[in-house]
């Protein structure tokens, strides 16, 4: 089972309080109380009605692909069949400019073969891998990570079966705390670059672009951040 969110359980927490507080208070005296004054109710404003909408986004995010993987047969569609060493080897295979020896990311080549069958093994760089149905249609999809050495990113992979050839449904790498199952919808976590505050990224199953497609993005607090104890010089100090 996958670890509930945080904000889903204080939600829900503050949600019990709320009707626990409700029940006591209707036993004590059996009528109604005053609850104070009620605010007043503040509408919409809508900033620069003519300014010129963008023509393009802002950010490239990937809004969602899917694309055949070459390479690897699904022995009787059942994606628990396919190897998942042999998954990230045809990627390498896939993407010379990533993966040569001048890629980005040149030496998960040299640890992919340091992989056993299915996994492990001293070295390698493929996590384990899981199985759960994000696309709603009954069977399980392939959720892969592996660590793009020599840099701090992790490869996420999402892959499903369709006509018999394995696909893959979401690719994301990112600099990652962890990664969630929730439901259908799989939740990134990655750090932020103020402390005490990490980015989570949500992507969800489209099944128009037969694809996960990015959904959320948040910036959240996640506890008290650390202060520098440098000292910081004063305006008149750094005049020149």
């Amino acid at each position: 089972m996958p670890t509930r969110r945080p904000l889903r359980t204080a939600f829900a927490a503050a949600a019990v309080a709320l009707l626990a507080t409700t029940a006591a208070g209707c036993g004590d005296s059996g009528g109604l109380q005053e609850a104070g004054a009620t605010p007043t109710a503040v509408s919409p404003v809508k900033l620069w009605p003519d300014l010129r909408p963008a023509s393009s986004p802002a950010w490239p995010y990937d809004e969602g692909s899917a694309r055949t993987v070459k390479g690897v047969t699904v022995p009787g569609d059942d994606i628990r069949e396919v190897d998942p060493v042999a998954v990230v080897r045809a990627e390498i295979a896939a993407k010379a400019a990533d993966y040569g020896s001048k890629g980005a990311y040149h030496e998960t080549v040299n640890r992919i073969q340091q992989c056993a069958a299915g996994g492990g093994g001293t070295g390698c760089p493929l996590l384990t891998p899981y199985y759960r149905d994000l696309t709603g249609d009954g069977r399980d999809e392939l959720t892969l990570g592996f660590r793009l050495y020599p840099t701090n990113q992790t490869a996420l992979r999402v892959y499903t079966v369709e006509n018999h050839r394995l696909v893959q449904v979401l690719e994301d790498d990112d600099a990652i705390i962890g990664v969630e199952l929730a439901g259908r919808a799989v939740i990134v976590r990655s750090p932020a670059g103020i402390s005490g505050y990490e980015y989570r990224t949500t992507w969800e199953w489209d099944p128009e672009r037969k694809a996960m497609v990015f959904s959320r993005d948040e910036f959240l607090r996640t506890g008290k951040a650390r202060h520098s104890h440098a000292p910081v010089p004063s305006a008149s100090a750094g005049a020149r």
